[in-house]
């Protein structure tokens, strides 16, 4: 009967005994020597009948070995198959669940690996104001405490690289319900973080794209070796808001964590007084190229040019006629080894809309800085100034403050914020202010005669719970609101709530 081949292991065996058999007479070794190999290679074959889950030695040599050989056969045709089964051998069970677990490890790695880069995040942001000494002429309601919520989403996706430029994807997505106490008539905006689907529903809570925009970052010069490269130049184009890339301010930034008024957050006259353009939920489209050279690493510079979307352009109806433009240089300086950013920008906005209801085009130049002067201590300033500001309530503004970490309470994660905003009244507004009729309805808008300006003073505390809840309680107090003569000085306060993943 013919049988199918041993396996290499029981052949050598065999071959072994055989040879052993066979050796020259002047060779033979003794008989001792001989029953100790012929009990090494039993030993060495009960272990191989072990293996394969074999019969034990009683049986004879040639059955052993076939039942090794079927064994083997039984172990090849479980390997054939991808699913383990339970009447397979053992150890075609136990060499497939290695098999898995290697291949599970393997597409976990390829999973982290696709996800190397990518930071998403998520914030909400809850305010909640009241006011006292609200002006007879503001809108009814302003005189209500007020409260208000914005969450925000944002994912960062980077893009395969090409040759030595880097890619990369932001999306953001907004939703709140609350505009807060944005309506009064004075000059400044008490709540920053309002936010409302323009719809007149106060139910409507819908998420909309804020920002998806593209960047490509390129090491200069071209061609050269990426390592040694000490400049940059970036693109971007796509929905953007253009305060993430121009009047940035390390003190007076993010209306979540720091001062809430919108004249302390950005440019009081980009922000509060409309040159920015931007549509109803903050965001237009646009375009923005930068170089940024840091062949001193400690005082970079960089010069940044945008063109974005105004008036009816954020909404991409009128893109290119009459849009935003930025132009911003700014360096970094060091003051007994402390960092600080200076920053000085000029804008020209095409579509700008006025207290008269009338759109004209408005410029202005402004600065932004701020110093660290201490391990806690941070100072900022802010000026700004139109050049061409025909139609605006204010056209120059002034902000200035400082933010101071808890160290000295003991309080690290803390921080304790002050603001002084001085906003100075057009000549043309206080001309035109007791007549302005920018609704059309043969009834003045504001009814007074505006003086100089308005003031502004801003306090909060920001408190840490943990790394992701914050409490900030607020304090404003605004003078001469609107800049009209006699009124009562109006006082907010507040208290924000800021969770953050």
């Amino acid at each position: 009967m013919l049988r199918p081949p041993l396996p290499t292991a029981g052949r050598a065996l065999i071959l072994a005994g055989a040879g052993l058999l066979a050796l020259p007479a002047l060779a033979a070794p003794s008989q001792e020597e001989l029953l100790e190999m012929l009990h090494k290679l039993n030993q060495r074959l009960d272990r191989l009948e072990q293996r394969a889950g074999a019969p034990g030695p009683t049986q004879p040599l040639e059955v052993r070995v076939q039942k090794l050989e079927e064994a083997q056969s039984r172990i090849d045709r479980g390997l054939e198959s991808e699913n383990i089964s339970e009447n397979e051998p053992d150890l075609t069970s136990r060499l497939k669940a290695v098999e898995y677990q290697s291949l599970n490890s393997l597409k976990a790695a390829r999973v982290i690996e696709s996800l190397e880069g990518v930071t998403a995040g998520v914030s909400f942001t809850n305010v909640a104001q009241s006011p006292n000494g609200v002006p007879a002429h503001s809108p009814a309601g302003m005189e209500n405490s007020q409260l208000n919520y914005r969450a925000d989403a944002f994912v960062t996706l980077p893009l395969p690289t090409v040759g030595d430029t880097e890619s990369r994807i932001f999306a953001q997505f907004r939703m709140g319900q609350g505009s807060g106490l944005n309506a009064l008539t004075s000059y400044s905006k008490p709540n920053a973080t309002g936010f409302r689907l323009q719809s007149n529903q106060p139910d409507d809570s819908v998420a909309v794209l804020g920002q998806a925009w593209y960047q490509a970052s390129i090491p200069l010069p071209f061609g050269g070796f990426k390592p040694h490269s000490r400049e940059k130049l970036e693109i971007n184009f796509g929905k953007m808001d253009p305060f993430v890339f121009f009047d940035q301010n390390a003190v007076a930034n993010d209306e979540t964590r720091q001062f809430l008024n919108t004249v302390f957050v950005h440019n009081a006259l980009l922000d509060a007084g409309g040159d920015i353009g931007v549509d109803a939920n903050g965001f237009t489209p646009g375009f923005r190229v930068s170089y940024l050279n840091h062949q001193t690493k400690s005082e970079a510079w960089r010069l940044s040019l945008g063109v974005f979307g105004a008036g009816k352009g954020a909404n991409y109806e009128q893109f290119f006629t009459s849009p935003l433009i930025l132009a911003q240089a700014e360096t970094q300086w060091r003051l007994d080894g402390n960092p600080g950013n200076y920053r000085v920008y000029y804008w020209q906005n095409g579509q700008a809309p006025g207290y008269d209801g009338v759109v004209r085009p408005r410029s202005g130049w402004g600065l932004s800085l701020d110093q660290r002067t201490g391990d806690a201590w941070t100072l900022f300033g802010r000026y700004s100034q139109h050049i061409v500001g025909a139609g605006a309530r204010f056209d120059r503004a002034l902000t200035v403050g400082a933010e101071i970490a808890g160290f000295g309470w003991d309080r690290g994660g803390d921080s304790f914020g002050l603001a002084l905003g001085w906003l100075a009244t057009s000549d043309s507004f206080m001309r035109d202010s007791a007549t302005a009729d920018a609704n059309g309805d043969g009834t003045p808008d504001y009814g007074y005669t505006a003086t100089s300006g308005e003031q502004v003073v801003e306090l909060y505390y920001r408190y840490r719970i943990n790394k992701q809840f914050e409490l900030s309680p607020d304090f404003q107090y605004i003078s001469r609101p609107g800049a009209a003569p006699g009124a009562t000085a109006i006082t907010v306060i507040g208290l924000r709530a800021q969770l953050s993943f």
